[in-house]
């Protein structure tokens, strides 16, 4: 029984084995200075209690230009697209990046980049 106290004690140190939301594509548009962007993100939502209820568009310094708060799960539309219009990039930015946000583990590291057209 001692031998096994140390391996319960290993595993409770692992991290989470966890599906985080995953930003798998990004399509967007221009029009006179205003973006709008199309995002696909994936997600294994389970319903009210886990799901994936916002993603943001980021400047490469951190600022937030930009945030779709999502009002429901989408536990059979996976993986789903929502898009976000009026989108304003300061000039100077040449990309962003797109981060999806769970309610359960928060902003996802699985983001992506987009060069701006």
């Amino acid at each position: 029984m001692k031998k096994l106290i140390p391996l319960a004690f290993a595993l409770l140190a692992m991290p989470a084995l966890a599906d985080d939301a995953k930003v798998q594509s990004v399509s967007m548009s221009n029009s006179g200075g205003s973006y709008t962007f199309s995002v696909t993100i994936s997600h294994p939502d389970t319903g009210w209690d886990h799901y994936v209820d916002a993603w943001r568009v980021v400047a490469p310094d951190g600022t937030v230009l930009g945030m779709r708060k999502l009002a429901h799960p989408h536990v059979d539309e996976q993986p789903f697209t929502r898009s976000l219009s009026g989108v304003s990039i300061p000039e100077g930015i040449t990309s962003v990046v797109i981060e999806a946000h769970d309610n359960v583990d928060g902003w996802s590291p699985n983001t992506k980049t987009v060069t701006l057209r």
